[in-house]
Parts: C-alpha cells; sequence; structure tokens
C-alpha cells in the first residue's frame, strides 16, 4: 500500500507542477503516467488477492 500512496503522491504532484508552470508539460504528461500505473497496480493487487488468499494457518 505505501507504494502505491507514492506513486499517487508523486503522480498527483507532477501534474500540480507541469499545469502550474509554462513549459512544463512533459511533467504533466509523466504524472497522469504515474496515475495510470499507480492505479493499475491497485488494480492487480486487488484481484491477486482476491483470487490467491494467504494461508493463515501457519504452516507452510
Amino acid at each position: 500500500m505505501a507504494l502505491f500512496l507514492a506513486l499517487l503522491t508523486a503522480g498527483t504532484a507532477l501534474v500540480a507542477i507541469g499545469a502550474a508552470v509554462d513549459g512544463m508539460l512533459y511533467l504533466t504528461s509523466i504524472g497522469v503516467l504515474l496515475l495510470v500505473i499507480s492505479l493499475l497496480y491497485l488494480a492487480t493487487r486487488s484481484i491477486w488477492r482476491t483470487t490467491h488468499p494467504r494461508d493463515r494457518s501457519g504452516t507452510s
């Protein structure tokens, strides 16, 4: 979850900086790309958890 939050924060910051500063459109593009990657990561992680539940019995 920490990786998701880090990607989300970095993407949001880059989008904000890229939108505020003239001539920094590439930062906005990178920020949007990071936001998409973070959402894909979250979706993949949630799907993985529902199809592969953890073994909580304590045995290997």
